[in-house]
């Protein structure tokens, strides 16, 4: 008699504490999407596509990087996302050729530092770069008389 009752007990019990736990599992998993939804870097993120036109937004989508037009040379810059040393200055070719690199002296997420990049040099590029570290793209080759060559071992 106190057999069946017991065994409908303990799964009935059981049923619940599965239930409770598939709730607080869900909670969680909704939590995280939220935290992530509304984190810095996805509000900086969403800022910055705000900003940019419909070319450069689908430009950033597809490749992670977008394209601007100096204010004051004419010359075109990629930046691609990062917040520091992610500014490409291309050539007619649209190859780089050429580093730069500034940031806001303040600690701010990847889509707000390439916001205020853009806007600088879309609005004052002379004063931006003058700011500016600049590097080569690429490390310069040695002449061909002093490359290694291979020996085929």
């Amino acid at each position: 008699m106190w057999t069946p009752r017991l065994s409908t007990a303990t799964h009935d019990l059981w049923r619940f504490l599965v239930d409770r736990a598939r709730e607080v599992q869900a909670r969680r998993v909704r939590h995280r999407e939220l935290r992530a939804k509304y984190s810095p870097e996805a509000r900086g993120l969403k800022l910055l596509r705000e900003w940019l036109s419909p070319e450069q937004r689908e430009q950033f989508n597809a490749e992670g990087y977008f394209d601007v037009i100096g204010c004051h040379s004419r010359k075109k810059y990629r930046i691609r996302y990062g917040s520091s040393a992610n500014i490409d200055e291309l050539n007619d070719a649209g190859v780089p050729r050429m580093g730069w690199c500034f940031v806001p002296n303040i600690h701010l997420v990847a889509g707000d530092v390439m916001l205020a990049q853009k806007i600088a040099l879309e609005t004052n590029e002379r004063d931006a770069l003058a700011a500016a570290n600049r590097f080569p793209r690429a490390l310069p080759q040695a002449p061909p008389s002093t490359r290694s060559r291979s020996r085929g071992f």
